[in-house]
């Protein structure tokens, strides 16, 4: 199994902020961001890396930055170590494929859900109350049914704990009408024209979610876009409604986590060498998928 990185330190270089999965460095007038091979699951980080995790998010968010910029300006700058400033040289071996440059943005503090299928979270809030986010669908609907339209369920945007789904007009009284139907808006577009594209190479796109920040009143797309982190992926030629399905997603890991004795709050136990190994196939495979790439191990 090949070398993992879970947490970069870079000493000549500003640290701005360590999330669940990424490093972010202050490059003055630009971000770096390393995506390592952490990862986190019930909002805890596990102790086990994920070999090639970090490639795999960083590889899969620039095809898809690339991918919809006619939708939607992004941050995006390059992912080409070679064109990044010479201080970070020294660092090379440790951002090759799995860093990019990003524009400063300001954060627009929600997560902008859709949902083109029922799962997850989302299944539950039917069962109880057949709506989700106050949108209600329709009677009789099965697990992983394919909803008559996506739908944008927004969730706060947490520093700590569990995001908190909430309602469209929620959002719209804490941040602005006219802010939150561009962002519905762009949401749903790009969902609807990535879902169109994956499922054309063998792949459902259930949900996902993005992130917004605005640069001078522009509103543009930051962090991840449409990786195995942010979205479940599905093997459409698997697919059937009524049950849960095979993913190409940390879904897995939950599931595996979900028979443990483990109460969901730190510290989160190490992972089985079998399931590490599961979980690169996955997201390799979704990589391969999307993008016709193939990494070895």
């Amino acid at each position: 199994m090949c070398q993992t990185i879970k947490k970069t330190s870079f000493h000549n270089i500003e640290f701005f902020k360590r999330g669940k999965v990424r490093d972010i460095y202050d490059l003055k007038d630009k971000y770096l961001i390393v995506s390592t091979d952490r990862i986190s699951s019930f909002d805890v980080v596990f102790p086990t890396a994920i070999p090639k995790k970090g490639e795999v998010l960083t590889k899969l968010s620039k095809f898809w930055f690339d991918w919809t910029k006619d939708i939607v300006k992004n941050h995006l700058i390059t992912t080409d170590i070679d064109k990044f400033p010479e201080e970070l040289d020294t660092y090379r071996d440790s951002l090759i494929n799995r860093s990019m440059l990003v524009k400063k943005a300001k954060p627009i503090p929600i997560e902008c859900v859709v949902r083109g299928y029922l799962a997850g979270s989302g299944w539950k809030e039917y069962k109880e109350s057949q709506s989700i986010c106050d949108i209600k669908l329709p009677e009789g609907l099965k697990e992983s049914d394919k909803l008559p339209e996506p739908i944008f369920t927004p969730a706060t945007k947490e520093e700590a704990g569990h995001d908190v789904n909430v309602t469209e007009d929620f959002i719209k009284k804490e941040i602005g009408e006219e802010i939150v139907n561009k962002i519905k808006n762009i949401s749903i577009e790009i969902y609807k024209k990535a879902s169109e594209y994956a499922k054309s190479k063998g792949i459902i796109i259930a949900d996902t979610k993005f992130e917004f920040g605005k640069i001078n009143d522009e509103i543009i797309l930051i962090d991840e876009i449409l990786t195995p982190d942010s979205s479940r992926f599905w093997p459409e030629d698997e697919y059937e409604p009524g049950k849960s399905q095979n993913s190409f997603d940390k879904q897995f890991v939950r599931d595996y986590l979900e028979t443990l004795d483990w109460d969901k709050t730190p510290p989160a136990p190490e992972l089985p060498a079998e399931i590490v190994k599961k979980t690169t196939q996955k997201y390799l495979q979704a990589l391969k998928f999307l993008t016709g790439e193939e990494t070895a191990l």
